[in-house]
């Protein structure tokens, strides 16, 4: 039995019609449709610890997380999306939530470049702890230090607040040691 590519493409039009090197904005049907791939993608740039707390399932893209962005993009010669990055639309603006990429060094450039992209544009902000933060902070992403407005944008998630803007808050029940990052509108 051998492979036919026509038939996959057109049971998959997304594939067919989305351009190579742009960042493409899904809209819930395509969500849905791609659902197991976003999750591989965030599954495979979470995997180094132990996975994003919010995406568990593939079920999770359309379902705890329904209300989210999807933007992917296709770098390479093959028809399958690449990385994706998740924003949801808070008070304060753009929430960067979670971002995949199919651990290639282009996916993984191309989505932190994305995401440095965004958040030195007003209104748009992102929560990290880790290397994630380091990478982000190293190419000169703004740091959040205002208490007031790291109370504003957080609210009572953020607690123990520190000079540096560093907190402390809770997610699924696990403590973790945030910073907020970008220019939120608050």
């Amino acid at each position: 039995m051998s492979f036919d590519y026509r038939a996959y493409l057109k049971n998959n039009p997304l594939l067919e019609e989305l351009p190579k090197d742009q960042w493409v904005d899904l809209d819930k049907k395509e969500t849905e449709e791609f659902s197991g791939d976003i999750f591989d993608l965030i599954n495979t740039a979470y995997a180094s610890i132990g996975g994003n707390l919010n995406y568990t399932s593939a079920d999770d893209v359309t379902g705890a997380q329904g209300d989210s962005n999807y933007e992917v993009i296709d770098i390479d010669d093959d028809p399958e999306i690449d990385a994706v990055i998740v924003s949801k639309k808070k008070e304060a603006g753009n929430k960067i939530a979670a971002m995949g990429h199919d651990n290639s060094s282009i996916a993984k450039s191309k989505t932190i470049n994305k995401q440095v992209d965004l958040l030195k544009t007003p209104g748009n902000y992102i929560e990290v702890s880790g290397k994630i933060k380091d990478i982000l902070l190293a190419k000169g992403v703004p740091v959040v230090t205002d208490k007031a407005t790291i109370e504003k944008v957080m609210g009572k998630k953020a607690m123990d607040i520190q000079d540096d803007g560093s907190y402390t808050r809770y997610i699924s029940g696990k403590e973790t040691h945030k910073i907020l990052l970008g220019k939120p509108s608050a």
